[in-house]
């Protein structure tokens, strides 16, 4: 395929923005060669500025599980348009949206809405903290919960020792009260809990991984995370921004039985517009000004177009008492077509699969956490991340992220992105 236009434009977008791109997976840097900009996009499918037509297994890093330009949430954007825009106010549609979503998520009453999903786990470490008059908290290396200072940090040395600063402007303070844990291991997670008794507020976790690549919780693990929390007095909580609405109406708390103390949302809670929120029960939330006094706000919270596009959504997800279902068995159709290629193939791999999140990892042995996901030939994923572009599929240009499938995605595409991996490496 020929992208002349997208280097031009790559081109002109690096003398007004760094690295040319307004997050950085955008920019290639992981795989090589020049980001594609996008035209359009309806359904399953994405059209360049080159004339190139695509698959899209991204899309837009979640929230299009029902296509992009989904008419009903088109429709719900420019009918609110047309009223105005924003209003620093509160309008009736924050509250028809919190009220559909309570009903959709187990163990939750109270909902707060922001604008990203980083804002909501940011939102939702503060309120932990104030809530248990604690300051440290557990996360996993290899979660993302967004750019917030606490989650910018890498694994220390051991148990006892805290994680260190990943980014610059990140300062040792902040990284003193961050303790780093090994995804899925529960014998590191309680050995950092024993090490630092009476002093943890919260565990932070993606209860489905897809920032590493997928890969799902260990039997037991998300329920042994509950107890160790419950013995602990230490707050639980799940980071749905990516799993949210996606996996199950109720998300990864549904499909997995187990109760988180704080849940945040993003991405299919917005569909499709900058979105994050927060959720939990009545007594933790009531922390929240302006009722209690842990602050929170925001400009641009609830606005009216964001609430319109996350309204249609939602309401479309919670009628279609099927969808969650045919985006299972989607998925699964293409994971046993993905291997059947690649085996025949003699190529060393793994594929993890969780509902609508998949990802293929070049690596023989199961990846179940950081080191293993980071074990993969990455030269293999250049390989075929460029292979699949050229034959008309995109799938997200890093090793460690998931792909995201859509409904609008027919057999038909599928099969094609089978033969396009055929194609690939044969």
């Amino acid at each position: 395929m020929i992208y002349k236009r997208s280097s031009t434009l790559f081109a002109a977008a690096e003398k007004v923005i760094p690295g040319g791109v307004n997050s950085p997976v955008r920019a290639f840097k992981a795989v090589g060669g020049t980001p594609i900009f996008v035209k359009e996009a309806k359904g399953a499918y994405l059209y360049d500025e080159d004339g190139n037509t695509l698959i899209d297994y991204i899309n837009s890093w979640g929230p299009m599980i029902l296509g992009h330009a989904f008419e009903p949430v088109v429709n719900a954007v420019i009918e609110k348009a047309k009223k105005g825009t924003s209003f620093g106010m509160p309008t009736e549609i924050e509250t028809e949206i919190a009220e559909l979503a309570v009903s959709m998520v187990p163990n939750i009453d109270k909902i707060r809405f922001v604008n990203s999903g980083t804002e909501a786990c940011m939102s939702a470490v503060r309120l932990a903290r104030g809530y248990t008059g604690k300051d440290k908290i557990i996360k996993f290396a290899g979660c993302y919960h967004g750019h917030s200072d606490s989650f910018l940090i890498q694994a220390g040395s051991g148990a006892v020792t805290f994680g260190s600063p990943n980014s610059p402007g990140v300062t040792e303070g902040t990284a003193k009260d961050t303790l780093l844990a090994n995804y899925n291991d529960l014998a590191n997670v309680e050995a950092l809990i024993n090490a630092n008794k009476n002093e943890i507020a919260c565990i932070i976790i993606e209860p489905v991984a897809g920032n590493m690549g997928c890969i799902p919780p260990l039997d037991g693990f998300l329920q042994g995370l509950r107890s160790l929390c419950d013995a602990n007095d230490i707050l639980l909580i799940f980071d749905e921004v990516m799993t949210g609405f996606r996996l199950a109406k109720g998300g990864v708390q549904e499909l997995y039985g187990v109760d988180a103390d704080i849940v945040c949302f993003g991405k299919v809670i917005g569909g499709g517009l900058p979105v994050g929120a927060f959720a939990a029960r009545n007594e933790i939330m009531n922390y929240l000004a302006p009722l209690g006094p842990v602050y929170q706000a925001g400009t641009l919270s609830g606005n009216p177009l964001a609430m319109a596009a996350g309204l249609a959504m939602l309401t479309t997800l919670n009628n279609d008492a099927e969808v969650f279902n045919r985006l299972a068995e989607k998925t699964e159709y293409l994971h046993k077509g993905l291997a059947k290629v690649l085996d025949s193939n003699n190529i060393t791999h793994t594929i993890n699969r969780v509902g609508s999140m998949i990802s293929v990892h070049f690596d023989a042995e199961p990846v179940v956490d950081f080191k293993t996901a980071a074990k993969g030939n990455n030269e293999t994923f250049k390989t075929f991340f460029h292979g699949m572009l050229n034959q008309g599929v995109y799938i997200a240009p890093s090793a460690f992220e998931t792909w995201f499938i859509t409904d609008a995605l027919t057999y038909e595409d599928l099969d094609r992105t089978i033969e396009a991996c055929n194609t690939v490496f044969k």
